[in-house]
C-alpha cells in the first residue's frame, strides 16, 4: 500500500497546479479584448462602495460563470440550449439597466414589469449604498453578467471543458473552473477599485457626477448591443490588443506534462518489454461491432491490441492500414485487435454511421462504440489514435499514441506472441502504406495545421467581422487570405463544432501548404445529397483532386465523413483552395492537411 501513495501525491500536486494555472488564466482574461463588452457592467458599480456593490457583482459574475460552465461539460447540447435562453434574459436584464443609468426619470415612468424591475435593481444599486438593500440588485446584476462571459474564456478552459468530456465531469472539473472565474474576478476587482478611485476624485473636483452616470449607461448598452450582435465573439475576440493565447499556453504546457514514452524500440532492447501495469476492464461500450462483448478476463492466454480511433481522424485513417494487416497476419496466431471508437464529433456518437464505417473501411475485427468514453477514460487515454498492446496474461507492455513506429509496434506484437507459447510466428513486417485517404501523410512538406470550423475551437478565421456564434449571418470571403488563413462566404449559421449553409452557393476557401487536403462534411438533417465543385488557384484540380472529387472538381457530400478533396501529384506549394457548395444544410467540421 506504502507504493501507491506517490502516484497519489503526484495527482495531487498536478492538480494544485492545475488550479493555480486556471486561476492564472482567469487573471489574465482582463488583457484579453474580448473582455471589453463586460466591463462596462463593472464599471459602473465603481463609485459605489466596493464591499456592498462592486464585490457582490463580482461574485455573481464568478459563481454564475462556474455553474453555467460545469453545466456545459456535464450536460453537453441541452445545457447550450438553457445557456441561450439565459443570455436572451441577461441581454433583456443589462439592457434595461443601461437605460435606467442613461434616463433614469424616464425609466421610474415606465409601466412594464421587467422595465420596472431594472429600474428598481438600478435605483437600489444607487441610491442604498448605505445599507444592505444594495448587495441583492448587485449580485444578481453579476448573475446576469456571467450568463455572457463565457465568450472571454481561453485555453485553458479548453483544456479543462475538454478534459471533462473526455475523462467525466467531477468536482475538480468544477473547482478548476470555478478557480478560472475568481482569477477573472480578482483582476476585475483591482481594476474597480482602482475606477472607483478616479470616479469619486472626478465627481468631488468637477461636478459631473450626472454625465459620468449617463456615460456609464451608453457604455452599458454598447456592450449588450456588442454581446447581442455577437462581436464580443467575433471581431474583439480576433483583433487582438493584447494576446494572451501564448501565455497561457505556456502555463498550460507546464501543468499538463507532455505523455510519457513508453514504447521501448526493438533496437534498444535488451530484455523483454517492461510491465506498464495491468490493463483495465472493457466495461462501458454502448455497443459492439464484428463481435458479442469482450471482456479482459475473456481475453487472457490472448495478446490484445486495443486501437482508440473515430472515423473522421485522418491521423487514425492513415494508421488503419497497418491495424487491419496485423489482424489478419497474426489472428491464427493468438492475436485480438480490438478498436475503441471513441467519437470526436457528435455525428460520430450516431452507431450506423459508425457501422457504415466499419463497412466502407473494410474493418473486420471486434469494434467497441465508447460514446460515453468509459473505455477511453478506463485507460487514461488523450489520443487519437493511441494504441495499447497487452500480453497472454493482462499486463499493459507497450503503447504507442499518434502515426507511425509501425515497425517497432508490429515486432513487440510478434515478440508478444511468441512469449505466449505461439509457434511459427511470422518475422517480416507489413508493408502496406495504404491508398487514398489512408496513405501515409507527406510530413516534410506540409506547414498547414488542423482547423476546426466550430466557433468553439476556431483559429485564423479571415472573413470580415469575425464568426457570429450560433445564428444565420452573410459572411464575406477577403479577397486573399494568407497561408493557413480560412474564410466564409455565403448565408451561414456557425455552431460549436460545425458551420451548417443556409442558402445554396455558399463557398468556404482555405490558402494552404500541404500535398493533401481533406475536409471533414456532412449532409443536411434529412440526408439529402449536396453537390460540390472544387477549385485550386481558382480552376478545376485536374491531376490533383482527391479520391472523392473528379478531375473538373466535382464531388458530393452523401454521408458525415471525411472528404479526401485535393491530392498534389507534383510538387507542393502554397495553394488557394475553395469549395462551393449548390445546396442548402451541409455541415463542415474541420480541415485536416497532410
Amino acid at each position: 500500500m506504502a507504493g501507491s501513495r506517490g502516484p497519489r501525491r503526484d495527482r495531487g500536486k498536478r492538480f494544485m497546479l492545475l488550479l493555480l494555472v486556471s486561476y492564472l488564466g482567469g487573471v489574465l482574461t482582463i488583457l484579453s479584448p474580448c473582455i471589453l463588452p463586460v466591463l462596462p457592467f463593472v464599471f459602473a458599480r465603481a463609485d459605489q462602495p466596493f464591499v456592498r456593490s462592486g464585490l457582490p457583482l463580482l461574485a455573481g459574475m464568478a459563481m454564475t460563470f462556474a455553474a453555467v460552465a460545469t453545466l456545459a461539460a456535464v450536460g453537453g447540447g441541452w445545457a447550450v440550449q438553457t445557456n441561450h435562453v439565459g443570455r436572451l434574459a441577461a441581454i433583456l436584464l443589462l439592457s434595461l439597466f443601461g437605460v435606467a443609468l442613461l434616463f433614469p426619470s424616464l425609466s421610474t415612468r415606465l409601466t412594464q414589469p421587467l422595465v420596472n424591475l431594472g429600474s428598481r435593481l438600478s435605483q437600489r444599486a444607487s441610491d442604498g449604498a448605505g445599507s444592505g438593500a444594495a448587495v441583492w440588485p448587485s449580485f444578481i446584476l453579476g448573475i446576469a453578467t456571467g450568463l455572457l462571459w463565457a465568450p472571454c474564456a481561453g485555453p485553458i478552459l479548453g483544456l479543462v471543458l475538454t478534459g471533462a468530456a473526455l475523462r467525466g465531469a467531477n468536482v475538480g472539473t468544477s473547482l478548476l473552473l470555478l478557480a478560472y472565474a475568481l482569477g477573472a474576478a480578482t483582476s476585475l476587482a483591482v481594476a474597480l477599485l482602482i475606477g472607483g478611485r478616479v470616479f469619486r476624485a472626478m465627481k468631488r473636483s468637477l461636478g459631473v457626477g450626472e454625465w459620468i452616470r449617463r456615460g456609464l449607461g451608453v457604455a452599458v448598452l454598447a456592450g449588450v448591443v456588442a454581446i447581442a450582435f455577437g462581436f464580443d465573439t467575433g471581431l474583439l475576440a480576433r483583433v487582438s490588443l493584447a494576446s494572451t493565447t501564448g501565455l497561457e499556453q505556456g502555463l498550460i504546457d507546464r501543468a499538463r506534462p507532455a505523455p510519457a514514452a513508453t514504447r521501448v524500440a526493438a533496437d534498444d532492447r535488451s530484455g523483454p518489454l517492461p510491465m506498464l501495469g495491468q490493463a483495465p476492464p472493457l466495461a462501458g461500450a454502448v455497443a459492439w461491432l464484428n463481435s458479442p462483448p469482450l471482456t479482459m478476463a475473456g481475453l487472457r492466454g490472448r495478446v490484445v491490441l486495443v486501437d482508440f480511433w473515430t472515423y473522421s481522424c485522418i491521423n487514425c485513417l492513415r494508421t488503419l492500414p497497418y491495424v487491419r494487416a496485423w489482424a489478419d497476419t497474426y489472428r491464427d496466431k493468438g492475436l485480438v485487435v480490438i478498436g475503441v471508437h471513441a467519437p470526436e464529433f457528435a455525428f460520430e456518437r450516431d452507431v450506423a454511421n459508425v457501422r457504415q464505417a466499419v463497412a466502407n473501411l473494410k474493418i473486420d475485427y471486434p469494434v467497441a462504440i465508447d460514446d460515453d468514453y468509459a473505455i477511453w477514460r478506463a485507460f487514461k487515454n488523450q489520443y487519437w489514435p493511441a494504441d495499447y498492446l497487452i500480453d497472454a496474461q493482462g499486463h499493459i507492455r507497450e503503447t504507442h499514441f499518434g502515426e507511425g513506429a509501425y515497425a517497432d509496434t508490429e515486432r513487440s506484437i510478434q515478440a508478444l506472441l511468441v512469449e505466449a507459447g505461439a509457434r511459427d510466428v511470422p518475422t517480416s513486417l507489413v508493408t502496406d502504406t495504404g491508398h487514398g485517404a489512408e496513405a501515409a501523410a507527406d510530413g516534410a512538406d506540409d506547414r498547414s495545421p488542423e482547423t476546426y470550423i466550430g466557433y468553439a475551437r476556431a483559429a485564423s478565421f479571415a472573413s470580415p467581422g469575425g464568426l457570429v456564434d450560433n445564428v444565420a449571418h452573410l459572411y464575406d470571403a477577403p479577397a486573399q487570405n494568407r497561408l493557413n488563413q480560412w474564410a466564409l462566404a455565403g448565408d451561414w449559421t456557425v455552431t460549436d463544432q460545425s458551420a451548417s449553409l443556409d442558402r445554396p452557393g455558399g463557398t468556404i476557401s482555405y490558402r494552404y501548404h500541404a500535398r493533401d487536403l481533406h475536409l471533414v462534411l456532412g449532409p443536411p438533417a434529412g440526408g439529402q445529397p449536396v453537390r460540390f465543385r472544387v477549385l485550386l488557384d481558382g480552376k478545376p484540380p485536374g491531376d490533383d483532386h482527391g479520391v472523392d472529387v473528379d478531375a473538373d472538381g466535382n464531388g458530393v457530400v452523401r454521408e458525415q465523413r471525411l472528404y479526401q478533396l485535393v491530392r498534389q501529384r507534383d510538387g507542393v506549394a502554397d495553394r488557394d483552395f475553395s469549395i462551393q457548395f449548390q445546396g442548402p444544410g451541409v455541415q463542415a467540421f474541420a480541415f485536416t492537411f497532410g
